[in-house]
């Protein structure tokens, strides 16, 4: 145990129904068990609403209420998301008032740009774990952005002056790593750290045939453009010309996003077969696993996907389950799941190639039960939490030693 102080910080809501919440429970949880203080602090704002039930779904803290760990909760305020930023900021800067941690972790440029710009103000070391860049990400929310050069001068400034004042970059995905590379960023400061998955949560159970009954497809997510929910759909439709089928969203999302979807499930006439649950727990999560048949993670191949890179939650929650796995055959799944050995991938954004492999999953569901043995082991050695927080802590304890973060590593 050392007596490490760390702020771990992030413009999120925490606990809350989302991968981030998940991530950050497991990185937080790894700090308290090896460090103390930390200090986690998250955005405060009211419930996030399920859109099935009106409520928000239960969501663990993770790190069951460590002495060692204190969680703080700051507003956020504002209609726009820039007011909301500045926002957070502010009230940020006046929490962090008489506090100089060893070290400040962030996770994006919401609340990391004041501190990166001020670092020997703020903190001794910079730990900067980049999950998303809004230079990339911010057009799929806000449409409007893409044309807006200034504002995306301002957001590749801030992103800059991240990572060029960074002690040690984090990212999830090798993808991810090639991109910051690309942008002069030194790889002796990146580890790529993978996502990983609770193995005894999210229990293994033998996939079973549906001959005789109707497919239960799920898929779980945020509703945003690049996770590929339009292509589901289109394949929902293609497979129920052939037999029956049913697709379970489970994932928050606006309201607008909801209803472009319903519109397109209705317009293609599966309306009563597309079924939008809210956001769940991990808990609830893993019992959708075991109660489907296949588990769809369509990505399409665009620049957040393919250039940013990501490590879908949704893909090893599914080769953890047992459940067959139906994904999009992009770099950030392959480096997952292995095609033909741990999932079946298809060429990205072809509602057809989905449709064709629930068939292949139908006809041969002797070989689904040997992909789906291949994925349990190979999130059991590779793709835990476990994993991910030795090497989160690895990391830590080199910036105590004074040595280079490391070599860029492949997950």
């Amino acid at each position: 145990m050392s007596t490490r102080s760390i702020i771990y910080t992030s413009f999120d809501r925490y606990p809350a129904p989302k991968g981030a919440a998940t991530h950050i429970a497991a990185f937080v949880a790894a700090l308290g068990s090896e460090f103390h203080p930390v200090d986690l602090v998250t955005v405060a704002g009211p419930p996030i609403e399920n859109r099935a039930t009106g409520t928000e779904p239960p969501a663990s803290t993770g790190f069951n209420q460590s002495p060692r760990i204190t969680h703080t909760e700051l507003p956020a305020l504002g209609p726009t998301l820039i007011e909301r930023v500045l926002s957070f900021r502010t009230h940020l800067r006046a929490w962090w008032r008489g506090r100089r941690p060893d070290v400040a972790h962030i996770r994006s440029i919401f609340e990391g740009y004041p501190i990166a710009r001020r670092k020997s103000h703020w903190c001794r070391h910079l730990v900067y774990e980049v999950n998303g860049l809004p230079s990339i990400e911010l057009k799929y929310h806000f449409p409007q952005v893409a044309d807006d050069r200034e504002l995306m001068r301002k957001l590749l400034e801030q992103e800059r002056c991240c990572l060029d004042a960074a002690d040690l970059i984090i990212t999830v995905s090798q993808v991810n790593a090639n991109h910051l590379v690309g942008r002069g960023v030194d790889p002796s400061r990146i580890r790529v750290i993978p996502n990983g998955v609770d193995t005894g949560l999210f229990t293994f159970q033998p996939p079973r045939p549906w001959q005789d009954r109707e497919l239960r497809l799920l898929y779980s997510g945020t509703l945003s453009s690049w996770q590929g929910l339009q292509t589901a759909i289109e394949a929902l439709a293609l497979y129920r010309k052939e037999a029956p089928a049913r697709l379970f969203i489970v994932g928050t999302g606006r309201a607008e996003q909801v209803r472009r979807l319903g519109d397109l499930s209705a317009a293609l006439g599966v309306g009563d077969a597309v079924e939008f649950l809210g956001g769940a727990s991990q808990v609830e999560l893993a019992t959708w696993h075991h109660s489907v048949d296949v588990v769809i993670a369509p990505l399409t191949p665009n620049d957040r996907n393919l250039v940013q890179g990501c490590c879908p939650l949704k893909v090893l929650e599914a080769m953890a389950s047992g459940t067959p796995l139906i994904a999009s055959d992009l770099p950030v799944v392959s480096a997952l799941a292995r095609p033909e050995v741990d999932a079946i991938l298809i060429r990205p954004g072809s509602a057809k190639a989905i449709k064709d492999a629930l068939l292949r999953l139908l006809r041969d569901p002797q070989s689904a039960i040997l992909r789906s043995l291949n994925a349990r082991q190979r999130v059991e050695t590779q793709f835990t939490w476990e994993h991910a927080q030795r090497q989160l802590l690895a990391a830590y304890h080199e910036l105590d030693s004074g040595q280079n973060p490391g070599k860029t590593r492949s997950p």
